[in-house]
C-alpha cells in the first residue's frame, strides 16, 4: 500500500484549525514569531494531541509584520539561535502536556532560503540536532534543507505542496508572482495525485520535475484549506493510499 504523510501549517490564527486537525496526520504549529502567540500555540498543541496528530514546530524569521515571508540576511549564528530558541520553548510546551516533538519545519522565507542556501540549511539542521537528534526535519523535496539535515545525522522528510506552483528547478514559485498558489480544486487534486503516485510535478513552464513525496503540505491559511483537505483525504482513501506521520 502506498503511504503519505498529510501536514498543515497551523496555529497561525485561521478559523478552521480544529477541523483540519481531524484530517491531517501531522501539524506544523507556529512558534509565535510569524503569527499567533503563546496561548494560540498551546491551544493548537492541545488540539493536535487530542486528535493523535504528530506535532511539529514551525519556526520562522522574527517577522510578524510580513507573516515571515520576507527574506532576511542573518548570520549562521543568528539563525542557529533563532531556531533553537523557538523550538526549545515549543518542545517544552509539548512535553509539559505529555507529548513528543515529532519534527521541525521552518516557515516561509526561512524555509525557502534554506532550500537553496546550504550554509543556512546547515545552521537550521545543527539547531535541531542540538535540541534533540531524534527530531525529524521537514524540507522541500530535493533541497539543501534535506541534504544538510542528512549531513548532521537527522532524519530528513521530503515535502511537497498541494497548492503551490513549482518552477523547473523544483523550487516553489514565489508568492510575489502571479499563479504561485493554485486556485482551482481540480488543479490541486491533479497535482497531488501526480506527486504522490508518480513522484512528479508539472512546473509552470510545462516541464516535468521528479520529486520524492514523503509528506504533503496543505497551507492552513489558504481560504479553501478545509474544503481541499476533505477532498484530498477522500481521494487518497479511495485510492487506498495510507495517510500517517513518517
Amino acid at each position: 500500500m502506498a503511504h503519505i504523510d498529510f501536514n498543515a501549517d497551523l496555529g497561525e490564527g485561521a478559523a478552521f484549525d480544529e477541523e483540519l486537525l481531524t484530517l491531517v496526520s501531522s501539524a506544523n504549529i507556529s512558534c509565535g514569531f510569524h503569527a499567533g502567540n503563546v496561548a494560540l500555540t498551546a491551544k493548537t498543541i492541545d488540539l493536535a494531541l487530542a486528535n493523535g496528530v504528530a506535532i511539529g514546530a514551525h519556526p520562522s524569521f522574527d517577522d510578524k509584520a510580513n507573516f515571515g515571508r520576507t527574506n532576511m540576511a542573518l548570520s549562521t549564528g543568528e539563525v542557529f539561535d533563532l531556531v533553537l530558541f523557538q523550538c526549545a520553548g515549543f518542545k517544552a510546551l509539548v512535553e509539559a502536556r505529555g507529548g513528543v516533538l515529532h519534527h521541525v519545519k521552518p516557515h516561509g522565507a526561512l524555509y525557502n532560503q534554506a532550500a537553496k542556501d546550504a550554509t543556512l540549511a546547515l545552521a537550521i539542521a545543527k539547531a535541531v540536532k542540538t535540541l534533540d537528534p531524534a527530531i525529524k526535519l521537514y524540507g522541500l523535496a530535493g533541497s539543501q534543507s534535506l541534504i544538510q539535515a542528512q549531513r548532521v545525522g537527522l532524519s530528513a522528510v521530503s515535502e511537497v505542496f498541494a497548492d503551490r506552483r513549482y518552477l523547473a528547478d523544483g523550487s516553489l514559485k514565489p508568492r510575489s508572482q502571479a499563479g504561485a498558489v493554485l486556485e482551482h480544486d481540480n488543479d490541486v487534486e491533479a497535482q497531488v495525485l501526480a506527486m504522490v503516485t508518480q513522484g512528479q510535478v508539472t512546473a509552470d513552464n510545462g516541464q516535468t520535475v521528479n520529486l520524492a513525496a514523503d509528506t504533503l503540505c496543505l497551507h492552513g491559511d489558504n481560504q479553501h484549506a478545509l474544503r481541499l483537505a476533505k477532498r484530498l483525504r477522500e481521494k487518497l482513501d479511495t485510492l487506498n493510499i495510507a495517510v500517517g506521520a513518517p
